[in-house]
């Protein structure tokens, strides 16, 4: 059984229904969804604000390449156009770390690092992982809650919950 964790991003169109499509695609196989957080956007600064979630899966269909695929697909379903390194974009799909029967499964090959580098600095990811999976372990770098605490509150500015977007109705 593979367990993914999958950082999800939106900034353009509807960015709440781009989130939930994952969502609703990925069904059975979500264990946990984030709460949604609008944030500032990174790296290219002129481009509209980013919706964001963080959403922990099992599937035992799934190899890490299988997530990444998968997500892929649905990038592209929503439409994305790949024309600038972290510009706007309908829909982000993020295989953040992947587990094999509990085991993490790390890999160095440029189209899928995992884990994903930069995630022990993105509020972005942290924020929303720490409130999907209290207990969270960035493997290699320790608890999620600590990487977050070391964020500080300038790391964490810009990362703001919207409880009015809603990913998943409560079961």
């Amino acid at each position: 059984m593979t367990r993914a964790v999958l950082s999800l991003g939106s900034n353009l169109g509807d960015r709440a229904a781009h989130l939930r499509t994952v969502v609703a695609d990925l069904g059975a196989a979500v264990v946990a969804v984030s709460p949604v957080f609008e944030t500032a956007p990174w790296g290219v600064t002129d481009q509209p604000d980013f919706l964001n979630a963080v959403l922990v899966a099992d599937d035992p269909a799934l190899d890490a390449r299988g997530w990444l695929r998968r997500g892929q697909a649905l990038e592209d379903a929503s439409g994305r156009i790949r024309e600038q390194r972290w510009g706007p974009r309908t829909l982000d799909v993020d295989v953040v770390q992947v587990t094999d029967d509990g085991a993490p499964v790390t890999s160095d090959d440029p189209e899928l690092l995992l884990p994903h580098p930069g995630t022990p600095d993105r509020a972005t990811v942290l924020l929303p992982w720490l409130l999907a999976e209290p207990g969270a372990v960035l493997h290699g770098h320790g608890p999620v809650a600590d990487l977050l605490d070391r964020l500080g509150p300038d790391g964490r500015a810009g990362v703001h919950r919207r409880d009015d977007v809603v990913l998943r109705d409560p079961a």
